[in-house]
């Protein structure tokens, strides 16, 4: 039986582990006939995955002489 070539690297040298394929160049752990995400994926500080259209507020401290401020931004993914 032939393994299949890593989604993430490409290399030819994966082998099994209990349940999971393993790629010993990139160290890429997935399951047989799973998909691959693509690209990066964002995540909110809860850990949730974010959507098209999630509204989320970015907040940035600002230190001046004086105070120590917070900027406030909503932003739309």
């Amino acid at each position: 039986m032939s393994l299949p070539n890593c989604p993430k690297c490409g290399s030819e040298y994966t082998y099994e582990d209990g349940v999971l394929l393993v790629c010993p160049e990139c160290a890429y752990e997935w399951e047989p006939g799973s998909e691959v995400e693509e690209g990066p994926v964002a995540i909110d500080a809860n850990g949730n995955k974010l959507q098209d259209g999630d509204t989320v507020t970015v907040i940035k401290d600002l230190k001046s002489k004086k105070a120590l401020r917070k900027i406030l931004s909503k932003v739309h993914v």
